[in-house]
C-alpha cells in the first residue's frame, strides 16, 4: 500500500474530515490533500506529529513509517 493510502487510512481511522486533519497537524488542508493523492510527501516534521497524532488516537504508525522511509528512499530514520 502507498504511502499516500496509509495517510488517508490513518485520517479515516482518526475520525476526522482532511481540514481537521490539517488542523490537527498544522498544516493546511491542500497540503493533506496532496498527501493523500500522492502528489507530495510529507517532511519529517509532519512525519513526527502523524506519529503523534496516531499515538493520541492509539493507531498503528509502523506501516505509515516504513511506507515513508521506503517512498523517500531512506535506508534508516529515526523519526521520534
Amino acid at each position: 500500500m502507498s504511502l499516500a493510502e496509509q495517510i488517508r487510512i490513518t485520517r479515516q481511522r482518526s475520525l476526522m474530515t482532511q481540514e481537521q486533519f490539517a488542523e490537527s497537524l498544522g498544516v493546511s488542508f491542500s497540503t493533506v490533500n496532496r498527501w493523500e493523492s500522492g502528489k507530495m510527501k510529507p517532511s519529517i516534521s509532519n512525519m513526527k506529529s502523524l506519529k503523534f497524532l496516531c499515538q493520541k488516537n492509539e493507531i498503528d504508525y509502523q506501516i505509515l513509517e516504513e511506507e515513508w522511509i521506503n517512498e523517500n528512499n531512506c535506508k534508516e530514520y529515526d523519526i521520534r
